[in-house]
């Protein structure tokens, strides 16, 4: 007998607050299987490209000429939901470009992520190419990430129906190495109306092994699948005057066994002073964001953006899932 515990899912699908009621149960299985949250929705998901696509080209170099970007994001999913996702990132992207036909692209990032009694901790280095002679205005990059990620479960905080059960009183984690792949095109417009716009679009693999993760001791077993996503993203910044514009675009997401997903959103930018944005999800989630642009005034030599999301669930079946809130810090300038 199999039991499976669907805490989160990457493409829409709630949590259940009856976890702590299944995990009684454990004493009539024989091995237990978690299907938990495998990589973490971002609704500001321009600022974490280096995240879902090692082969991205952050806008902050190809708009304003500024190669290097750092950044940390926060997300906490569904807030109303006990144990739900929570996401941490730390993020650095380095282009160096020396107007030749092969220009580095290089960086890196760390991210935590936890969904009740399951999480990882992943530390990766991105390692690319931008084949331009000019990669101010246009390029194809090729990247690859690779990394280490710790999967743990936290076993001792799950109750269990037998006290003092072993396995109940034993956390569990196990260390993997771990790819990516990707890639990415970008271009600047040089005719009609679309004079000096930007279009960008990129697909990526951002984990490329498919492990399946066992935990065993006297007891039995449980284990959590970890499965291949496929993204694909596209994006148009329309210049409305020289330093505003729209940015529509739009985030494709699919994995086997589980519903396509698409993020489709429209973000407005003024004078590279703040910008709003907003968006809905075949998911049925609906975006919005917000946030200020400083540097400029300052003479500070680069950017600092910081911005907030949100996100509100309006699916008609199973609990409500209630909120989702995001907020991202990031700083970019040129050190040619």
């Amino acid at each position: 007998m199999l039991l499976q515990i669907r805490l989160q899912s990457q493409f829409g699908t709630k949590t259940f607050p009856m976890f702590r009621v299944a995990i009684t149960m454990f004493c009539f299985v024989i091995s237990l299987s978690v299907n938990a949250q495998q990589l973490p929705l971002f609704t500001q998901y321009r600022d974490n490209q280096g995240v879902l696509n090692p082969a991205s080209v952050s806008s902050n170099y190809f708009l304003n000429e500024e190669n290097i970007s750092i950044g940390a994001s926060y997300r906490k999913q569904w807030a109303t939901l006990k144990n739900s996702p929570t996401t941490q990132v730390l993020r650095g992207e380095w282009v160096m470009s020396n107007n030749r036909s092969f220009n580095l692209l290089t960086g890196g990032y760390i991210m935590n992520d936890q969904t009740g009694p399951t999480g990882f901790t992943g530390l990766y280095g991105r390692f690319g190419a931008i084949l331009s002679e000019d990669p101010e205005q246009n390029g194809f990059a090729v990247g690859i990430s690779l990394g280490v990620v710790q999967y743990r479960v936290n076993v001792s905080g799950l109750r269990f129906h037998d006290a003092g059960d072993i396995e109940g009183m034993t956390d569990q984690q196990k260390i993997y190495p771990d790819a990516g792949l990707g890639a990415f095109y970008y271009t600047q417009l040089n005719s009609g109306n679309g004079n000096n716009d930007m279009f960008y679009s990129g697909i990526s693999i951002p984990q490329l092994f498919g492990l399946n993760l066992q935990f065993k001791d006297v007891n039995g077993q449980f284990s959590t699948k970890r499965i291949q996503h496929f993204y694909g993203n596209a994006g148009w910044i329309h210049y409305l005057s020289d330093e505003s514009y729209l940015e529509p675009s739009v985030w494709a997401k699919y994995a086997p066994n589980a519903p396509f997903n698409a993020d489709i959103n429209l973000k407005y930018q003024m004078n590279n002073v703040f910008w709003l944005g907003t968006g809905i999800s075949l998911g049925k989630m609906f975006h919005a964001e917000t946030g200020v642009v400083l540097g400029e005034d300052l003479d500070m030599g680069g950017r600092i953006k910081i911005g907030y999301g949100f996100d509100y669930s309006f699916n008609t079946f199973g609990p409500f899932a209630g909120t989702s809130h995001e907020f991202n810090l990031s700083y970019s300038f040129g050190n040619k």
